[in-house]
């Protein structure tokens, strides 16, 4: 509890110290701009849940294991998170407001590939492409979402990642609406949902067009990053700490979104089809958690909400492989809404104590949670083909309770001034 204090001291001088070297500064609320990288949000993870949604068809039509299957997953995931460090770190020093709708031409690629690839190799240069696509996306657009916010950053954040949660909700629903009703001869399909991307690049370029319009405006000696605001090892201590909570919220999360209809259709024997819809629930719920994280972390306190969004939810995930179906939904639901208030409040965490490299550390976080996402889907697939889905329940049921270390992270505040 001493070491606690001491580095909450710490971090408490140097934060008094940094924002009182920076200008007050006024800054607006960009509605528009919100609800644009929200909506773009929102059609890049539709296309992208699609993925998830089609496993049982992609399974069957080209004889893959659970193993496969994952492996699907991990080359999405590691093409959308490799990349997203590298393109924030770049654009932290050479914006390029372009690269947002430029991403977006990858996701149209990859979606068409996907619904007429061959063999399964191309089935993950399709994925892959989509990946590159999100790469590109994340961490600019949260960067943009960032400095729209009017210095409400958890709000903004939380607006930004709803978009996102609610694509992941919606893909399931559409999957099953558009393309798994053709049975077999579906997954052409898929191409359909080229036309989101093509109406997120029309989005994508009018934000492009207003992040170039910020960027000319801002006075000459904001065009240079600010410095560091607090010491090296503290900041290198708290990030593997909130690297850690990220690792127990997103390799849960990745059995319940790899996995959670092939549980259902194994345990219960629902079908396919219900199977979808009651994905989609859970993601629904998550995008409700995410709504709620941001604003309540601008307003109590960013590693409250950390702390509780994660721990918070061991109680219903060690309950959740033992119960029947209806307290299965229900307890998915209540997982689903307290794990996902973690993630925006997390994000602006990260971003309020490196306001230096806001692109990197957003492109950091982001593509860690889906690099973890994909090596959880492979790591569990690899579980689920020799011990069965159930055991993988099971196992991740205990990952929730490494939220306790939030208990070691210290007090970060916002700075005075983000108009940058």
């Amino acid at each position: 509890m001493d070491q606690r204090s001491s580095a909450g001291a710490k971090l408490d001088a140097a934060a008094t110290q940094a924002d009182t070297a920076l200008p007050r500064k006024a800054t607006t609320r960009r509605y528009g701009v919100l609800a644009g990288v929200s909506t773009v949000h929102m059609l890049n993870d539709i296309m992208q849940s699609v993925i998830l949604a089609i496993y049982p068809l992609l399974k069957g039509e080209f004889d893959l294991g659970f193993f496969q299957i994952g492996a699907i997953t991990l080359t999405f995931q590691l093409t959308a998170s490799l990349l997203q460090p590298v393109v924030g770190a770049v654009t932290d020093r050479h914006p390029f407001p372009l690269i947002l709708p430029i991403g977006m031409c990858f996701t149209l690629s990859g979606l068409l590939l996907l619904s007429v690839a061959p063999s399964y190799p191309v089935l993950l240069l399709a994925v892959g492409l989509i990946g590159c696509g999100s790469s590109t996306f994340h961490p600019e657009s949260s960067r943009v979402a960032r400095l729209a916010s009017g210095g409400r950053f958890g709000m903004a954040q939380s607006v930004f990642q709803i978009g996102g949660n609610l694509g992941q909700a919606l893909g399931p629903f559409l999957a099953a609406a558009i393309v798994l009703r053709f049975g077999a001869q579906a997954r052409p399909h898929v191409a359909w949902f080229g036309l989101f991307a093509l109406l997120a690049i029309v989005i994508l370029l009018q934000v492009a067009k207003w992040y170039r319009s910020h960027l000319a405006q801002r006075p000459l000696g904001h065009h240079a990053p600010p410095p560091p605001r607090y010491p090296a090892p503290l900041v290198r201590r708290t990030v593997g700490i909130l690297l850690v909570l990220m690792f127990s919220k997103f390799f849960y999360l990745a059995s319940i979104s790899s996995y959670y209809m092939f549980f259902l259709m194994h345990r219960f024997g629902t079908s396919e089809q219900l199977a979808a819809n009651l994905l989609a629930l859970f993601l629904f719920a998550v995008a409700v958690g995410t709504m709620v994280g941001g604003p309540l972390g601008d307003r109590i306190g960013r590693r409250r909400v950390i702390w509780f969004s994660i721990l918070g939810a061991a109680p219903f995930t060690l309950v959740l492989p033992w119960v029947g179906l209806g307290w299965t939904v229900a307890l998915s639901v209540v997982i689903g809404l307290v794990l996902a208030s973690a993630f925006p409040a997390i994000i602006v965490y990260a971003q309020d104590m490196l306001t230096h490299r806001i692109g990197m550390v957003s492109g950091l976080f982001y593509g860690f949670s889906f690099g973890l996402g994909g090596l959880g889907a492979a790591v569990l697939g690899l579980i689920a083909d020799d011990f069965g889905i159930l055991f993988v329940y099971q196992v991740c049921a205990w990952l929730p309770l490494l939220g306790v270390l939030a208990l070691w992270l210290p007090d970060v505040r916002p700075p005075v001034d983000d108009g940058r």
